[in-house]
């Protein structure tokens, strides 16, 4: 604006009087924008001396941090920051009531309310902001450290996650109940009448080829409830990725990672899932709500996209059981799609209280495809094999099966847990790739044991919800893999394409932008893990606005640990020093941050 007034007085182009009166305008605009509340959560944190820049910039931004820190703790040979003129964050309070659960990409009411359609679930899906969160989110009133895994998985404090609707709204399917300071879950559902760890036998026994915890290994819950169907799989030995859109059930993936139990929230909607093509073992739905048939059968076509040739779609629905004209309707269609996807009903049944159950199985040739009478749907051309479901349409083609790098079919994993250590199938198939995968796997179990467990501070009997940022091949999930936690590797989409090869291995996880927010709750981890992550982000986006990020997604006495270069730890240091969280460095290589209760007042603390 300074250069845009001088100009206006160089050249003397307008009168004097009308130029004072834009400074004027624009001074007094300035000052409000500064002095004005942040009950909006997207309103601007204050940075003595400079601004944040403009989310998603064009190149790399000169990083302005405060340099002077008073609260942090190191090893004896750690350099810090040189205590030069301090520049401070004044941290913001997001003050409106609301914004206790605050999700940025999917609560963007304008942007929603902007849409021309919610036909197919528009309104469900990510909408981000075109400015960061700039305020810190405040806790719920009585907040408690949440109760530890595996009391979790059947109660949780209410205080935590206050919301008692869908205790009112499912009272006679068991799905959760309110009783005293908690909320407890039965392990019913409306698919499970006579409990979940029933309905999971009857599945066992309806295709005894499923065999939990051995051949399949990583499920996909769609339109999960509050996840206990995921919960009680973990005694089986096999991993869950629920999800379910943020809707009129009320903090169902709340509850779900209040418990413990993994969880995202997503929808089948217009867009792909951010999952890999071919990365499940088995789909999973029991009255989830979505319109299978729906748009020719494209939501079907994307549940073909993710799941691994061979693997099973288990569908319990009133369409499966029921003989009324609109679930005959619904059966119908479904039996002309899934014929044309090449899908084979295996198995169908009842259990003792009348529910329904079929199973499909994906093929695992191609020959299906070929005798086709009509090329309807047709496959898909997918030209450089990568996948590339970040923020992309929903096919109307069926994926092809994946072959290797000679043009094989690829192979169903091994048996768990032989495939966590074994080569995946989806792992290019040239001794480079191999020596540097298994390098790799043997690097982070040594790391993980003789730094991670043995000399950082942190305390592991208080973690069990992970996150690792940036997880490559997952070595450091599989180097946790003894103790009771879970951990959801995210895939940057500015990094090399990892997650078929993290889901071979028999684990779970998506796709992310770090520039964005990310689809949970907040309070919803207890570590997040970020290993040489923020060289990829910096010359894309503000590091203040990641870490604004971070703070949102870790509940309170969480930890972040980081793994990167000193330069880029040094930039870390202050920022998380300047929101309260104890900071400590060891060996010039890692930064541990754990989260206070600690929220500054609604202008400043």
């Amino acid at each position: 604006m300074a250069i845009v007034v001088e100009d206006f007085f160089k050249e003397r182009k307008y009168p004097f009087i009308f130029t004072l009166l834009i400074l004027f305008i624009c001074v007094a605009f300035f000052l409000f924008s500064f002095s004005n509340t942040t009950s909006n959560p997207v309103a601007f944190y204050s940075v003595i001396q400079h601004q944040a820049p403009p989310h998603h910039a064009s190149k790399p931004k000169e990083q302005e941090l405060p340099l002077k820190v008073t609260n942090v703790t190191a090893d004896e040979d750690q350099g810090l920051p040189p205590e030069e003129d301090a520049v401070t964050i004044d941290w913001k309070l997001c003050e409106d009531p609301q914004n206790v659960d605050f999700i940025p990409c999917l609560d963007n009411f304008v942007a929603i309310k902007a849409l021309k359609s919610r036909r197919h679930m528009e309104h469900r899906e990510r909408h981000c902001p075109e400015t960061s969160l700039h305020c810190l989110l405040p806790l719920p009133k009585g907040y408690k450290a949440p109760v530890p895994w595996p009391k979790s998985r059947d109660k949780i404090w209410y205080d935590n996650v206050p919301h008692p609707k869908l205790v009112e709204y499912k009272k006679d399917q068991h799905w959760v109940v309110k009783s005293g300071e908690y909320l407890v879950f039965p392990g019913g559902g409306t698919q499970f009448k006579d409990g979940v760890d029933h309905y999971i036998e009857f599945i066992q026994k309806t295709l005894p080829a499923i065999k939990w915890g051995k051949h399949t290994r990583v499920v996909l819950d769609v339109g999960c409830g509050v996840a206990s169907f995921g919960g009680y799989l973990l005694d089986k030995n096999v991993i869950t990725m629920s999800f379910a859109p943020k809707d009129e059930h009320e903090a169902q993936i709340q509850f779900a990672l209040e418990r413990g139990i993994p969880a995202t929230l997503s929808v089948i909607g217009t867009q792909k899932l951010t999952f890999p093509d071919n990365g499940f073992d088995l789909i999973h739905c029991a009255r989830c709500r979505v319109h299978w048939d729906a748009d020719g059968g494209k939501p079907l076509y994307e549940l073909n996209r993710i799941l691994r040739p061979g693997g099973f779609f288990a569908w319990s629905a009133t369409p499966v059981y029921r003989d009324d004209e609109r679930d005959q309707k619904v059966w119908n269609a479904m039996v002309d799609i899934t014929k044309a996807m090449c899908w084979k009903v295996v198995a169908k049944a009842h259990d003792s209280s009348g529910i329904g159950l079929v199973i499909y199985q994906k093929p695992t040739s191609s020959s299906c495809y070929e005798k086709r009478k009509e090329n309807n749907p047709p496959l898909c051309e997918n030209g450089d094999g990568k996948n590339s479901s970040w923020y992309a349409r929903l096919n109307n083609c069926l994926t092809p099966l994946p072959v290797d790098d000679k043009g094989k079919l690829q192979s169903w994993p091994k048996s768990w847990p032989q495939r966590l250590t074994s080569k995946p199938p989806s792992l290019p198939t040239d001794s480079v790739s191999k020596d540097k995968f298994f390098k790799d796997s043997k690097r982070w179990s040594e790391l993980v044991s003789d730094v991670y467990v043995k000399a950082l501070p942190i305390n592991w009997s208080s973690v069990r919800n992970v996150m690792d940022m940036n997880a490559g091949y997952a070595g450091f999930a599989a180097a946790l893999v003894d103790l009771p936690v879970w951990v959801m590797n995210v895939v940057p989409i500015d990094v090399p394409d990892t997650l078929s090869i993290i889901m071979d291995r028999g684990f779970i996880g998506m796709y992310h932008d770090w520039c964005e927010s990310f689809s949970t709750y907040p309070r919803t981890y207890d570590l997040l893990h970020s290993s040489f992550l923020f060289k990829y982000l910096e010359p894309r986006c503000d590091i203040l606005d990641v870490a604004v990020e971070i703070d949102r997604i870790l509940r309170p006495n969480g930890y972040l640990v980081v793994h990167d270069s000193m330069e880029i730890l040094n930039k870390l240091t202050p920022i998380f020093s300047s929101l309260h969280w104890s900071v400590t460095l060891h060996q010039d290589q890692f930064l541990v941050a754990r989260k206070g209760l600690w929220r500054p007042t609604s202008s400043s603390d």
